[in-house]
């Protein structure tokens, strides 16, 4: 027995529906997979670029910060330092450039056929964790060569993880239905991913920054997710209570709010695009 649907105006608070989303998941792990496929088509190296190019980027910032500027890194090698921090900067990354981009990019499906919009960069988070996944297990390698053992804080783990994709998908979606009606937003997106890079102690430790800009960067959401990937993978410093409270408090808040103003602006979406 076909289920009768009702189109109703949106309330004051216009969250996805769960029921239809379900329904639909199909759609989002097609999606998915599409874009992981289409990545590695007639690639020479495949999915081997998933993990070239955090080594590489690891090893070019182990050569400036930790040669020429002569940071010190403590007792993790700089190279698995900054690996690990590419690691779950490479998971942010990844869900904000693909989520933001993927409406316009599939503009003729959106404006001909009806289904849940969200889910279209909702699945970008899909093929990003497959690269995060491949790329962790090298990590993983270079730890144990090493003899690191970051202790029971590899037990939070997981939880970094999902405040690092809540944060990056909340902005995602406020990316994605924004360019849908102002296209400057894929060239915003960018510049901006590209200061965050260097404003966040990626590269290098957050004793690293000059004690009068400090503050810059611990007001800065994402250093406290790196701080705590970091604690749970290599096993350095425990983030301070405050800052891990505020990373699930700001990760949950951003998510939501990527969210509403996402759903608010999904009913005219097709019109536009």
């Amino acid at each position: 027995m076909a289920r009768t649907i009702d189109i109703t105006p949106p309330g004051r608070l216009p969250l996805p529906d769960l029921r239809e989303l379900w329904e639909a998941r199909e759609i989002f792990w097609r999606f998915g997979m599409r874009d992981l496929l289409l990545r590695y088509k007639q690639t020479a190296l495949g999915v081997i670029w998933v993990v070239i190019q955090p080594l590489l980027s690891a090893g070019v910032f182990s050569i400036v910060f930790g040669q020429i500027a002569d940071i010190d890194s403590g007792p993790v090698p700089y190279f698995i330092f900054s690996f690990s921090g590419m690691l779950a900067w490479n998971l942010f990354n990844g869900v904000v450039t693909r989520a933001s981009g993927s409406l316009v990019s599939n503009q003729a499906l959106i404006s001909k056929v009806f289904f849940p919009r969200i889910l279209v960069p909702l699945s970008s988070v899909l093929s990003v964790m497959v690269d995060f996944l491949v790329a962790g297990a090298l990590l993983v390698v270079l730890l144990l060569v090493a003899g690191i053992g970051p202790g029971l804080a590899v037990l939070t783990l997981p939880v970094w993880v999902l405040l690092l994709i809540l944060l990056a998908t909340g902005v995602g979606l406020l990316s994605a239905a924004l360019m849908v009606h102002y296209r400057d937003v894929q060239y915003v997106v960018p510049f901006a991913l590209q200061t965050l890079l260097y404003a966040s102690p990626i590269a290098y430790p957050l004793s690293a920054a000059p004690e009068n800009l400090r503050w810059l960067f611990e007001v800065n959401p994402l250093t406290w997710l790196l701080e705590g990937f970091r604690w749970a993978t290599l096993g350095t410093d425990q983030p301070p209570t405050w800052q891990m409270a505020a990373a699930v408090g700001v990760s949950v808040v951003v998510f939501l709010g990527g969210t509403l103003v996402f759903s608010k602006m999904e009913r005219g979406m097709a019109d536009v695009i």
